[in-house]
């Protein structure tokens, strides 16, 4: 599989390395507004052409997946242009700033016979199934509560404070919290209660957010782009709990049983090595374009969908409007 990327920026260079590492995907075409910084990374990454526009690579009738690797407030414009020019697509997470553009980016690639995934990529990691295996054994008995936090010190990233350029740690963050949970409680949503701390650029600096589901379940989730945190998931059963080391890239997954005099280990599973991380969402990618889907089974069209309508209700709340929206 010929694979392109579009936007030569830092996660792009994750990308790269990604897929060099991978014997059945071919580093083929970077595309920038820069045609000097396009070279650059084809030298760096061994990419066999490179592109000094996103709308040239486009044109290269070779291309059989492409990666969207702009900010947020560009991926709905050039995912559509990737499908209207009959690629398939691989669009970094969060598909899109809110439910409309998604839906108009599903539609598009349905109508077209096209694949299009969201590159959320602890949906794809192995570790989803570990975990998935682990509730589902009963182990901790009936889970009641989710609990998970995510932060890095990147408030001085453009991207992040810009909200031209849908900034704030909602879309960046926060999109990892709230899969999480999704992941382990579902989606049937009763109530979502959120409230953020601005920046001075009036994007969310950081996230709580508590979501109530009709069973009866809860989750409690915290994102901030101050400061490193833990990054630590809770699972917590009526006779023990699950720690996941690391919600955004699972190392470790920890099974303890209560006990009077402290929490007992029963099980620690460690996470198979990777090349980065992403490799599962490419391999997904290849996999269903093989069989002619326009969707990853992993990450559904309709899962997108529900995950950036909880994001809506989240800013809705926030009161954050974007200016281009």
């Amino acid at each position: 599989m010929k694979m392109a990327i579009l936007g030569a920026g830092g996660i792009a260079g994750i990308m790269a390395t990604t897929i060099a590492g991978i014997d059945s995907v071919e580093s083929y075409a970077i595309g920038s507004r820069d045609k000097k910084k396009a070279e650059d990374f084809a030298n760096k990454y061994g990419f066999s052409k490179s592109y000094g526009s996103y709308e040239e690579m486009l044109e290269d009738d070779q291309i059989d997946l492409v990666y969207i690797a702009v900010p947020h407030s560009h991926h709905e414009k050039w995912t559509l242009a990737a499908l209207n020019a009959g690629k398939n697509v691989l669009c970094e997470k969060p598909m899109a700033v809110n439910e409309t553009q998604v839906r108009n980016m599903c539609s598009l690639a349905k109508e077209k016979g096209l694949l299009l995934a969201e590159a959320i990529w602890t949906r794809y990691m192995p570790s989803r199934k570990l975990i998935d295996d682990i509730v589902k054994s009963g182990i901790i008995g009936e889970v009641k509560t989710v609990s998970a936090n995510l932060g890095y010190k990147i408030d001085m990233n453009e991207r992040m404070i810009k909200p031209e350029l849908a900034g704030g740690s909602l879309l960046d963050l926060s999109v990892y919290t709230l899969n999480f949970a999704s992941m382990i409680l579902g989606d049937d949503i009763k109530r979502i209660t959120a409230s953020c701390v601005m920046t001075e650029t009036f994007v969310d600096g950081q996230d709580n957010i508590m979501i109530e589901y009709n069973n009866g379940c809860m989750a409690s989730l915290f994102a901030t782009m101050y400061s490193l945190t833990d990054r630590m998931g809770l699972i917590c059963g009526t006779e023990g709990f699950v720690q996941v080391q690391n919600i955004n890239n699972p190392e470790k997954i920890t099974v303890f049983s209560p006990d009077r005099n402290g929490p007992k280990i029963i099980k620690e599973i460690m996470v198979p090595k990777q090349i980065t991380g992403y490799e599962y969402e490419v391999m997904a990618c290849e996999k269903a374009i093989k069989e002619g889907l326009t969707e990853c089974p992993d990450m559904p069209h309709e899962q997108t969908l529900e995950i950036t309508r909880q994001m809506d209700i989240i800013r809705k709340q926030f009161g954050i409007k974007y200016p281009f929206e």
